[in-house]
């Protein structure tokens, strides 16, 4: 969102300092500290996961499994777009599977996988999220998956 004047809103800049921050926490692998950006009713998804997530406790244990199976895992924000109470952010993750991850063994492979989640923001937090990533090239990468 922007004012006439071009120049963003302060709305869209709370937003976008929030989920930069959301990625900064991610990368603590402090799971308070990474879930408390997300509001006390949460829902979310997970493509590779086949429970939704439902409040705090919900992402909480999402991520801890994250953390668990690949302990080094880093997130770098590619891209992100803010329009109201919606964004939009594109990301790269890297890191060891050192870990069991969707009920496959730990390999000890280096993986990257890049993906996107979009956000619904409601009183400074999120309130809704949807993550999406590329769940076979995480396979490729760990030896899954034939390369294409």
């Amino acid at each position: 969102m922007s004012h006439p004047t071009g120049a963003p809103s302060t709305d869209s800049k709370a937003a976008e300092q929030l989920i930069t921050n959301l990625i900064a926490a991610w990368n603590t692998h402090d799971l308070d500290r990474a879930t408390a950006f997300f509001a006390a009713d949460y829902e979310g998804s997970d493509v590779a996961q086949a429970e939704r997530q439902h409040g705090r406790t919900g992402i909480r244990q999402s991520l801890a499994r994250y953390f668990q199976a690949i302990p080094d895992v880093r997130f770098a924000l590619a891209d992100l777009v803010v329009a109201g109470e919606r964004a939009v952010a594109v990301w790269t993750a890297t890191g060891t599977h050192l870990g069991a991850l969707m009920n496959i063994p730990p390999s000890g492979r280096t993986v990257t996988v890049r993906g996107v989640s979009t956000f619904t923001l409601r009183d400074g937090e999120i309130a809704e999220a949807e993550h999406i990533w590329d769940v076979a090239g995480m396979l490729r990468h760990i030896g899954l998956l034939p390369e294409l």
